[in-house]
């Protein structure tokens, strides 16, 4: 994971220096915003789990007619699980995992309808696991073993519009390519059996954010 996220700054850093080459440009951002997120193979469905999200970042072009450009940010974001009804769910759970994120973003730039359009890789470091909170029915998961890895590398789609000047609206979805937690066991009790299982468990997460860019 280290190797991943030394190449990936070797990478940014290499077309920065072109960017530079071209435009001689580069814009600096601030971001604000919620995030909404889900743990895939918890056995719970609905993005219900909301945090903050926010950080700083670069945005340069990296062609010479300005329609592709680079970003590079640093972010505090909140992700995790979440459900609150029994009724419709077999077991209740309240788990916030708190990352500090580095997205590399290659970008489109659509001239005719002003939107900004990107796509790439993020590195996430967990630095806060709370245990959180867990009730269950007949059916619930293993609670000795809470422990999610401490790496996190996604795959991310964005797109940004701008409202006014430098302000811009940006939506963004982004899901694991690395299991965050492998082999999380499962009890399922019905009646006198229990049966178990075992599944692999991924961050999934939308953002509304809003940029200033400079």
């Amino acid at each position: 994971m280290k190797k991943i996220l030394y190449i990936a700054v070797i990478i940014a850093c290499f077309n920065l220096h072109v960017s530079i080459c071209h435009a001689q440009r580069i814009h600096g951002f601030v971001s604000g915003g919620i995030t909404a997120a889900q743990i895939e193979g918890d056995e719970l469905k609905g993005f219900n789990q909301f945090g903050f999200n926010g950080g700083v970042g670069a945005l340069t072009a990296i062609s010479s007619n300005g329609l592709w450009g680079l970003s590079v940010e640093i972010n505090y974001n909140e992700r995790g699980s979440y459900s609150h009804s029994v009724a419709d769910k077999e077991y209740m759970v309240d788990l916030k995992l708190k990352y500090v994120d580095i997205p590399v973003l290659i970008h489109y730039q659509d001239i005719y309808g002003g939107m900004l359009f990107g796509a790439g890789l993020l590195y996430g470091r967990l630095v806060e696991q709370p245990h959180g909170d867990i009730r269950y029915t007949t059916f619930f998961p293993d609670t000795n073993d809470m422990a999610f890895l401490k790496n996190d590398l996604a795959a991310v789609v964005d797109a940004r519009f701008t409202i006014w000047k430098g302000l811009q609206i940006n939506l963004r979805w982004q899901y694991s390519l690395l299991a965050i937690k492998k082999d999380w066991l499962f009890y399922n009790i019905n009646g006198e059996q229990v049966k178990t299982h075992t599944t692999n468990c991924y961050n999934s997460a939308i953002s509304v954010r809003l940029i200033w860019q400079f």
